[in-house]
């Protein structure tokens, strides 16, 4: 399957009916007056978040979306028929930008969400409407309105909870295929991993937590290099970031701080998320050169230190346990800052 997380496209609101001029001709009624009805209103173009799609791919194909017209007005004081609304489904974590303002219109990240995208035109007023004692046979009425009309770009971000960052070959592909069921794509060269791989890791209550292996981060992708920009925004809404360094890079101290650079120079707050530092690919090494390796690292980050091993296993459980007990932390946090808030 195809990854696309941006999209840019159309949308239009449907055009209101025409009012129209009638008058009534009834037997026995010499001065039957107006009669001419309201046109209907346009339909409207809503997105829905659902579960079913993961990318925007449908989107690189339609680009235009309008909703039907509303049906002109009839005699007898009939209102015309409105129009169908446009009903479009988007993934859930979809932010929907107005491309001309670049202001947001809205997020959608829960199933079943709906947002108006583009809304239908006012049905036009008929001659009756306009009925009056000065004006007793009105012979004119109003068209419909246009419907709103709007250039979009939809932007796909992750809903994860849990987001393995770090450089290409950390070894970030192996870790979710070894903790989930996902299984990514894996090759021993850098940048084996061009989207974003989701997996799902049971907690011991049972319920599923989804983890995020985030990949294209390089020194300089917060200005767009590599695959920065397109990729960083994944990590805005995890909770949590596990932070992988191959113990077998040259200089795994200075790996760790470039993502960490790269983290604070992007902003949105992510250089707060709370982090895991987790050492990997401990087989490759011996213990004494782990041991001044996490030395190292102590004096470089106040931030948990792990040490683990993707490929044998080793470790994953504390690490598991380690996520369980963060997760857990932050929740109670936020809890505590909701009941400061209500107080």
């Amino acid at each position: 399957m195809q990854f696309i997380d941006r999209a840019e496209i159309e949308v239009e609101g449907g055009k209101g009916g025409d009012g129209i001029v009638a008058f009534r001709r009834e037997k026995y009624v010499p001065a039957g007056g107006p009669s001419g009805g309201n046109g209907g209103k346009g339909g409207s173009v809503i997105f829905v978040a659902t579960d079913n799609l993961q990318t925007l791919l449908d989107f690189q194909y339609q680009r235009r979306f309008k909703a039907d017209d509303g049906k002109r007005g009839g005699p007898n004081n009939c209102t015309g028929a409105n129009g169908s609304d446009r009903v479009v489904e988007v993934p859930r974590g979809t932010v929907v930008y107005d491309l001309d303002s670049e202001e947001i219109i809205g997020d959608l990240v829960t199933q079943g969400q709906t947002l108006v995208v583009a809304a239908g035109g006012k049905g036009g007023l008929g001659n009756q409407h306009f009925l009056s004692n000065k004006n007793r046979a009105p012979e004119y009425a109003l068209p419909g309105l246009d419907g709103e009309k709007r250039n979009l770009r939809l932007e796909l971000k992750l809903l994860a909870e849990v987001g393995i960052i770090g450089l290409p070959n950390a070894g970030k592909s192996t870790l979710i295929s070894a903790l989930s069921a996902a299984r990514p794509k894996i090759a021993d060269y850098p940048f084996t991993t061009l989207i974003p791989n989701l997996g799902v890791v049971r907690k011991p209550t049972g319920d599923g937590t989804v983890f995020a292996d985030i990949p294209g981060l390089i020194e300089g992708a917060h200005e767009g290099i590599g695959l920065g920009h397109e990729f960083l925004r994944h990590i805005e809404r995890t909770r949590l970031l596990i932070h992988l360094v191959a113990v077998t890079s040259e200089d795994p101290i200075e790996d760790y701080r470039i993502i960490q650079r790269e983290l604070s120079a992007y902003g949105r707050g992510l250089i707060d998320r709370p982090q895991i530092l987790v050492l990997n690919k401990i087989d490759a090494i011996d213990a004494e050169t782990l041991e001044e390796l996490k030395t190292e690292f102590s004096r470089a980050t106040d931030s948990p230190i792990l040490t683990i091993s993707a490929v044998t296993r080793s470790g994953l459980d504390s690490l598991l346990e380690r996520v369980w007990n963060t997760l857990d932390s932050i929740d109670a946090e936020n809890e505590r800052e909701s009941e400061e808030i209500r107080m």
